[in-house]
């Protein structure tokens, strides 16, 4: 039994859980933990960033791509809100992000007496917003602490967990048991008589259709074959780019899914919230619908379904598939009808420019397993629909919180998990000087993130709506820049400049073949809007 401090054992238990890498940023409450990163230099690695937010993003990013929990540490009270977006927006996203947050003494943690970084329930904040939140309270426990976070972020539905801890914890020592191995995840289970029932309604189905959720990325193979089996077309937005490959016969896009909702008989949505198609495209009797979910109270969030599956999306959809060829119905190819869809969504998109041929620039210089990070502006939104995306965990997109900011740390994360892949972030100016500072980060550390900042001058969004909706009158929205090409080159960044989609292309290529962190400026004028294909109509209900 080794005789170790908090903070060895909690380093020495992630370690035991595979975890190499943690993204932290140094303070006086984290000072033992630091030590012990130190001492763990050879088999531990530590990125550190300039905010505790970018900490925070990066372990996301890295979660998001690899599907693997990840780790960040920063000091309490401020450095803790400042990683709460990135913590609210894992929770959002259902990724297995794992917070170690210092804390005050401990025997005055909660008494008011002004310590430096004290916080009134700390705790208790972070349960806000993670799946599950402790406290540390001696070296015996962190190996059982540490080992129960991990578990929580990565059984049943993915999320983020955190633990704190005070500063005098972190370097007591004691004789503590180490983990020999992680908890084991709960066994899954199949319920044979809702996977016969789901099999009738989608073997009857004349127009079935299937709606993916960031719930479905590790089961493409699955949903490819169901789909194949039904004849159904697959719709994605966001979460669920990538699960069936943008080239493949039966993809479609959101606006494509949206013009078959009306005369879909059955649809199984895997994964997804399915807040759209619940609160804006609407359901009616003549809708059957299967809903798979790992989280048991998701499927009657809205209204309850005619059949739910409750489990790992890739162990279901085995199941169903192996029931369905007994209930399935011969159905005649799906093929001319989805070429008319896509012709009439070709010529829309055609109206969105230059956005499409920026993103048409951008997928020509990225190769198909590159990852491409979205971020909160006019051409983020426009690739929400119109980048055709061949490999899951290849689109981030920073779910229903869209944050502004999170892309270019999330894209230094998911770099650092995947050095060998190429990573692109595109950012408008306003999302990429939330993070500017970390231009810092990737010239330290050497995290080859190509980032392309489309300038237009303004928060393109609400300025946009101020002129539409609100007779013109502007307020805080148009924005004081800098020459981005100069500023990278200030932090040692190759950068380029390009105004339209060719010279993004060759600059693409070239910012590539350095592999080295670069930035590509991109400043533009005002660009057609893309939400009339995202925020669409009631057809049914």
């Amino acid at each position: 039994m080794p005789r170790l401090s908090t903070a060895e054992a909690t380093v020495e238990t992630l370690l035991r859980h595979g975890l190499d890498t943690v993204y932290a940023l140094p303070g006086l409450h984290n000072d033992p933990l630091f030590d012990a990163f130190y001492h763990a230099a050879d088999k531990l690695r530590v990125i550190h960033p300039r905010h505790e937010q970018t900490a925070a993003y990066m372990a996301l990013g890295a979660a998001l791509v690899t599907g693997k929990p990840q780790a960040f540490a920063v000091v309490p009270g401020p450095g803790m809100l400042n990683a709460g977006a990135a913590l609210l927006t894992a929770y959002g996203m259902n990724a297995p992000v794992i917070g170690l947050i210092g804390q005050i003494p401990q025997a005055d943690i909660d008494r008011g007496h002004g310590h430096l970084h004290e916080i009134h329930d700390q705790l208790g904040m972070m349960r806000h917003i993670t799946k599950w939140a402790e406290r540390i309270r001696s070296p015996q426990e962190a190996p059982t602490l540490v080992s129960q976070a991990i578990w929580q972020a990565t059984s049943g539905r993915p999320r983020p967990v955190a633990l704190e801890c005070a500063l005098d914890t972190w370097a007591k020592r004691a004789d503590v048991t180490l983990p020999e191995s992680a908890l084991p995840l709960p066994i899954e289970a199949i319920d044979d008589e809702a996977i016969t029932t789901a099999a009738k309604i989608l073997g009857a189905a004349e127009r079935p259709i299937i709606v993916v959720g960031g719930g479905a990325l590790d089961a493409s193979a699955e949903v490819i074959a169901l789909a194949e089996l039904l004849e159904a077309p697959v719709s994605s937005y966001r979460r669920g780019r990538g699960v069936i490959p943008s080239s493949h016969r039966l993809a479609v896009d959101m606006p494509v899914g949206h013009r078959l909702w009306k005369a879909a008989d059955a649809v199984l949505a895997i994964g997804t919230r399915f807040f759209i198609q619940n609160g804006s495209w609407g359901i009616d009797k003549k809708l059957k619908v299967v809903r798979l979910d790992i989280d048991p109270d998701e499927p009657d969030r809205f209204r309850k379904p005619d059949v739910a599956l409750l489990g790992d999306a890739a162990t279901q959809l085995r199941a169903l598939i192996a029931a369905l060829p007994k209930h399935n119905r011969a159905r005649a190819s799906r093929a001319e009808e989805l070429k008319g869809h896509r012709a009439w969504f070709a010529e829309r998109l055609s109206r969105l420019e230059p956005q499409l041929g920026f993103l048409k620039a951008i997928r020509a210089a990225l190769p198909e397993d590159g990852i491409f990070v979205d971020e909160v502006s006019q051409m983020g939104f426009a690739s929400r629909v119109a980048l055709p995306i061949e490999k899951p965990r290849t689109y981030l997109s920073p779910g229903y919180q869209d944050n502004l900011g999170w892309g270019f740390g999330t894209a230094l994360g998911a770099k650092a998990a995947m050095p060998h892949r190429k990573v692109l972030a595109i950012a408008g100016d306003g999302g990429f000087m939330y993070q500017i500072g970390e231009l810092a980060t990737a010239a330290r550390h050497n995290l080859a993130v190509v980032v392309v900042v489309f300038d237009n001058g303004a928060f393109g969004n609400v300025k946009r709506i101020q002129q539409q909706h609100y007779g013109n009158r502007l307020i805080a929205s148009d924005l004081q820049n800098p020459d981005f090409g100069k500023l990278a080159d200030s932090f040692g960044i190759a950068s380029f400049k390009a105004t339209d989609p060719k010279q993004l292309e060759d600059a693409l290529h070239k910012a590539f073949a350095l592999n080295a962190p670069a930035l590509v400026w991109v400043p533009h004028g005002d660009v057609p809007s893309p939400w009339d294909m995202i925020m669409m109509p009631r057809v049914r209900g």
